[in-house]
């Protein structure tokens, strides 16, 4: 993963940049629902503690968006606004074995809603480094 200041999602398809995963489709031609993945910088903070490794850099666990001050997994469900992009929060992350590689342990601590979490781009939009995310009402 790179850090960037910005990105664009396009509704329905994810983040313009990523080349891996944009426009993707499920098995039966509806949009993927990996579109963005997020995951809270305080949540990877207790997992480099309990690990007794140094903090993880930025991007180090593969995910697109690092957030702080929200907790993610109980938005499930819910839209939420970040810059001009409005995101439906889905299900946690599986965690993969990629993580393994980071720290050993690192993906047993991801598990049970300590992984951060997928989801899809309702409406396109730009996100800039330092955006706040608005939780929308249902």
């Amino acid at each position: 993963m790179v850090a960037v200041a910005g990105v664009e999602l396009v509704a329905e398809k994810g983040i313009a940049q990523d080349k891996r995963y944009f426009g993707r489709r499920s098995q039966n031609g509806q949009p993927s629902k990996r579109q963005v993945t997020l995951i809270e910088r305080e949540i990877l903070g207790e997992h480099a503690r309990a690990l007794g490794v140094p903090e993880f850099a930025a991007g180090a666990v593969r995910s697109n968006i690092e957030t702080e001050g929200i907790q993610l997994v109980p938005l499930s469900g819910r839209k939420v606004q970040i810059g001009t992009a409005v995101l439906r929060i889905g299900q946690p992350r599986d965690p993969c074995a990629k993580m393994e590689a980071i720290a050993p342990g690192l993906r047993a601590a991801m598990e049970n809603n300590r992984q951060g979490v997928l989801a899809e781009v309702e409406n396109s939009g730009a996100i800039q480094v330092g955006d706040l995310i608005q939780v929308l009402p249902p």
